[in-house]
């Protein structure tokens, strides 16, 4: 996604947000129908947590040690992790009522 504004000043463009969802959740062109399970797709998107996680923490890090890393950087990336966590809990939690709806089914 991009945008061109033109002003009377200067020219503006604003670019898309697609690297802030993690890598197993962005849209990709030439992804295949049925070629992946579900399990692999949720087991790439753990790693995403993850390593959204291992990043939050190294910023904070490199932050309080004053390696150049701004204070806005240390929130996006603390945000970025945060909700990629909250994301994964929301998928499990319906993941676990799906389970227990099939359990009460009638055969």
């Amino acid at each position: 996604m991009s945008v061109h504004f033109s002003t009377g000043e200067a020219d503006m463009k604003i670019e898309g947000f697609n690297d802030l969802l993690p890598n197993s959740i962005q849209p990709q062109k030439n992804k295949g129908l049925g070629n992946e399970n579900f399990g692999n797709t949720i087991s790439e998107f753990i790693n995403d947590v993850n390593n959204s996680q291992i990043d939050s923490k190294n910023t904070v890090q490199d932050f309080v040690s004053g390696k150049g890393v701004e204070l806005h950087e240390v929130m996006i990336a603390g945000e970025k992790a945060k909700t990629n966590l909250e994301l994964l809990m929301e998928i499990r939690n319906k993941a676990v009522d799906m389970f227990k709806e099939l359990i009460r089914m009638p055969i």
